[in-house]
């Protein structure tokens, strides 16, 4: 079974839900025969997706301070749902070292968003991990 495969398959579903709107079940249902994922990859999918779902609010106020010259509402739909994703694993899943959580992040910002994008959050998730908020200089 192969978590990153499982992790960019709920970061594109996450993606997609926060782009269209509703049925939220229905597109899981969809998203898992059309792109036919993997049996041993569904589990931690969808564990993943229904947390970042449930969990919205609570992950954008842990990583939201942390954010430079930015607020979550001016962020790229991408990057938000990159930063949910990460921020949940980090929080909410103990067999995935911060260290893990942050650097898979960063692969899915390579793939998906900006160089820019890769490293401001690496920094936030950094910052987020280390409890330091950013100074402004």
């Amino acid at each position: 079974m192969s978590r990153r495969d499982a992790r960019e398959a709920a970061f594109m579903l996450l993606y997609q839900v926060e782009i269209q709107k509703g049925d939220e079940e229905g597109q899981l249902r969809s998203f898992i025969e059309e792109r036919e994922v993997p049996e041993d990859e569904v589990t931690y999918m969808t564990t993943l997706f229904h947390g970042v779902r449930s969990c919205r609010e609570e992950l954008d106020a842990e990583f939201s301070p942390y954010l430079k010259r930015w607020t979550k509402e001016r962020l790229p739909k991408i990057d938000l749902t990159i930063l949910r994703l990460a921020t949940y694993e980090i929080r909410h899943v103990e067999d995935v070292p911060e260290s893990v959580a942050i650097s898979e992040a960063v692969l899915l910002a390579r793939k998906f968003s900006s160089e820019e994008s890769r490293s401001y959050i690496n920094a936030v998730l950094g910052r987020l991990c280390s409890g330091k908020p950013q100074s402004e200089s």
